[in-house]
């Protein structure tokens, strides 16, 4: 078992920053894929950014079209611990994020593929 705790969520004006951080603990691995979801209020759970190992101490990033260029997705294998830093914050962003481990993800995009998910974290952005 994986357990996953996200923490940096909070309150923040459009155009400010925000890093989200979620510690694993348990059976993890560094060859897990690691992703971020979030969720609107009346809206669908969706993929946000990704990052899946492809061998040795390469990884592979994703990120969903309306992050790209504003979110990074990172991750510090030694305090197993993933990060999404948030820039350039827009009230579309006001989600609960998720994060999400897996150990046999192929896609880092779908939600399903994923074993382990985080309690969540509010991201809240004001305009």
């Amino acid at each position: 078992q994986v357990q996953l705790v996200e923490s940096g969520g909070g309150l923040v004006q459009a155009g400010g920053s925000l890093r989200l951080s979620c510690a694993a603990s348990g059976r993890t691995s560094s060859s897990y894929s690691m992703g971020w979801f979030r969720q609107a209020p009346g809206k669908e759970r969706e993929f946000a950014a990704g990052t899946r190992g492809g061998g040795g101490s390469v990884y592979f990033t994703s990120y969903a079209d309306s992050v790209k260029g504003r979110f990074t997705i990172s991750r510090d294998n030694a305090k197993n611990t993933v990060y999404l830093q948030m820039n350039r914050l827009t009230p579309e962003d006001t989600a609960v994020y998720y994060c999400a481990a897996g150990g046999r993800v192929v896609d880092t995009t779908r939600s399903n593929e994923y074993d382990y998910w985080g309690q969540g974290t509010q991201v809240t952005v004001s305009s």
